[in-house]
């Protein structure tokens, strides 16, 4: 019996599924007629509100089409509508406080006409906001009331619209949910028990109360109970093409094999889950799969995929970040469409204005003329006299602005001379130091070359009988080895040599096929000697990563050369900074690394110094723009630093930074 009665609900289920879909395509049919405003504006919020979580950004587009044409008509008790459909689409895309600014909106429509049924639907939206932000003692705020309100309204009222008995249902659904999420078990279960009374000819909210049960008997430590109550969701939401309800359920199920210290199967459903996000585009479905599939992992010790979904968490937080610009345009644009629409009413009204108050200002205007027009015969003379002065004052000033402008622009020039040679200064010092070592390797082998010719030379005077032919060859493999070193050594020299006369020189703008990281290495190890040569208390580790199978790139040497000095002394100068400050614990760190990356080079420098703080982010770009104190920097290297990258090289710099821990600028070159 029980088997006939199950089977009895799914055929129900279905029959309402195909229903559903029918309504739509239905809909879709009527919108694309002729329909009188008022037919095409109910039609389009029907049509949006089956759209609220499966196409969320066309719900927005119809609801606002909706608005707009209910405007035109004056129809308020509409717009309310349209507001609370747009609201609930803002709410399913994670836009909470767009949803919540909306709401209210409807909320004040919906009070000024004594809209009952939808006063209610808004207060269950809010609530269902503030749920999906995991804030449940604020959603009860809004949701309790609604239900005594609502319980208020029905008695003595037959309800029969759809609409309305399915509000019932997601109002008692969300109090359950919350009750669930503050912890009140048995609450819980009452309230998802009235909402299922009312949930069979929903199909998307009876998944939703099967898979709250299921989490009800998780608390409470029901195995089984839970296990079917989930597996009734999953099936559900499988049936409907639900992917949200799926993700939910799986992820329920992993929590409670989780529970039960079966780690192999909760891996296994919290992967289901993840697969079903991937598949539905569902980020924050991804974002909770892959943090419990990380937590998952990191209890198992299993470091590599607890970092790979550690990883992949992060990555669809960095997705819903990359969202807000597209969402932030569909605001924008809605309330553009909205100003635009004020104004229109505000000229509309203005010219009613102007027309009541043309005749009276005409026979005002009339009697002035005769007047004005005697009046204006003398003050024209007057003008005239006045332009010709101002004329001539304008010119003067002109005269002084382009005198100035060209002031500034010589000022600009020595400027940013002063900036090269600045640095140019700081390289010095490192170079010092950097071509002692080749010198020293130079001398040395000049040193032993003589000491083994003189060997050579003596073995060379003696008798041939006496005479050692195998010292005789190694001394000479020796030499022949020792002058491959001496030469070695002297272009290493030559290359230090050449970078600075390239980084003093000015850029020719000829390009070279340059290997980045003998170019960062060096330049790295330049700035750190030179800082060192003004502060020898002064030390920092530095860390090389490169990519050995990076290929070269043709380049400016000398510009991407003062582009990584520039880098390189504002890292060493931050971590500097926080060593006067930070305690004996720290340890000053400079990174360099780059890696080949969608057919570009990628240059970061990362130091663990003071970092930015977020309200100069913005301005490091800046020509002039420095934080150093007065008389240390000119607030020029890294405006230079942007200039030669984007303008000269095609590529662009990001700065990744967190104030007081840490610093890291990206270079991205094209290859």
């Amino acid at each position: 019996m029980k088997k006939i009665i199950l089977t009895l609900v799914w055929l129900g289920l279905v029959a309402t599924c195909f229903a559903q879909r029918k309504q739509i395509d239905s809909l879709r049919t009527r919108l694309s007629g002729k329909l009188d405003d008022t037919a095409r504006i109910t039609t389009l919020l029907d049509l949006s509100l089956d759209y609220s979580l499966s196409a969320p950004d066309s719900n927005i587009i119809l609801s606002q089409q909706a608005y707009e044409l209910a405007g035109k008509d004056h129809l308020i008790q509409k717009q309310a509508r349209a507001l609370n459909n747009m609201a609930a689409a803002y709410s399913a895309l994670d836009e909470y406080p767009k949803a919540v600014q909306l709401y209210f909106r409807s909320l004040r429509i919906s009070e000024s006409l004594h809209d009952v049924p939808n006063i209610i639907r808004v207060y269950s939206n809010l609530g269902d906001t503030y749920m999906r932000q995991g804030d449940y003692r604020k959603a009860l705020d809004y949701l309790l009331p609604a239900n005594k309100q609502w319980s208020e309204y029905i008695p003595g009222k037959k309800i029969t619209d759809s609409r309305d008995i399915r509000l019932t249902s997601i109002l008692l659904l969300n109090i359950g949910e919350s009750y669930l999420g503050v912890g009140k078990v048995d609450s819980a279960d009452y309230y998802l028990r009235q909402s299922d009374k009312h949930s069979n000819k929903f199909p998307d909210v009876m998944d939703n109360i099967k898979a709250d049960f299921g989490e009800v008997e998780i608390a409470r430590g029901n195995k089984t109970h839970a296990l079917k109550y989930l597996h009734d969701a999953i099936n559900l939401a499988t049936f409907i093409d639900d992917p949200q309800m799926l993700n939910q359920a799986y992820l329920s199920e992993a929590k409670l094999y989780h529970n039960n210290k079966q780690q192999d199967s909760a891996e296994y459903y919290a992967g289901k889950a993840l697969d079903i996000a991937h598949a539905g585009k569902l980020p924050l479905g991804i974002l909770n799969a892959g943090k419990a599939l990380y937590t998952y992992y990191d209890e198992d010790h299993n470091v590599p995929l607890a970092y790979k979904y550690f990883r992949m968490a992060t990555a669809a937080k960095d997705s819903l970040f990359s969202q807000d610009r597209a969402k932030q345009l569909l605001n924008l644009d809605f309330e553009e469409k909205q100003r635009q629409q004020e104004i229109t009413l505000a000229q509309e009204q203005y010219r009613t204005t102007v027309r009541m108050y043309v005749l009276i200002v005409s026979l005002v205007v009339l009697l002035l003329l005769a007047f004005i027009f005697w009046r204006n015969s003398k003050q024209r003379q007057k003008a005239n006299e006045q332009l010709q002065n101002q004329n001539a004052e304008i010119e003067k000033q002109k005269k002084n602005v382009e005198s100035a402008l060209s002031e500034l622009k010589t000022t600009q020039t020595q400027l940013v001379q002063s900036a090269k040679m600045a640095s140019l200064g700081e390289l010095t010092a490192g170079i010092a130091h950097e071509i002692q070592n080749p010198l020293n390797f130079v001398n040395n082998f000049s040193d032993v070359n003589r000491e083994m010719l003189d060997e050579l030379k003596a073995e060379s005077t003696k008798p041939k009988a006496e005479r050692d032919d195998q010292l005789e060859i190694d001394l000479i493999n020796d030499l022949i080895e020792n002058e491959k070193k001496i030469n070695h050594h002297g272009k290493r020299a030559e290359f230090i040599v050449k970078g600075m006369l390239e980084h003093s020189r000015t850029s020719t703008g000829e390009r070279q096929a340059t290997n980045i990281n003998a170019l960062a290495d060096e330049f790295m190890k330049l700035s750190y000697h030179g800082l060192r040569a003004k502060d020898k208390s002064f030390n920092s580790d530095l860390v090389a990563n490169f990519d050995e199978n990076l290929p070269q790139i043709n380049v400016i040497q000398q510009d991407i050369g003062r582009v990584l000095i520039n880098l390189f002394s504002n890292a060493f100068y931050a971590v500097n900074q926080k060593a006067k400050t930070a305690g004996a614990t720290y340890k000053p760190t400079v990174r360099v690394s780059t890696v080949q990356q969608n057919g570009s080079i990628l240059i970061s420098v990362e130091d663990n110094g003071t970092g930015i703080p977020e309200n100069i982010r913005e301005k490091i770009m800046q020509p002039f723009f420095t934080t150093k104190p007065t008389g240390e920097g000119t607030g020029l290297g890294l405006s230079l630093s942007y200039d030669i990258v984007t303008k000269g090289h095609g590529g662009s710099i990001d700065v990744n930074t967190k104030e007081g821990e840490f610093t890291e600028f990206v270079v991205r070159l094209p290859a």
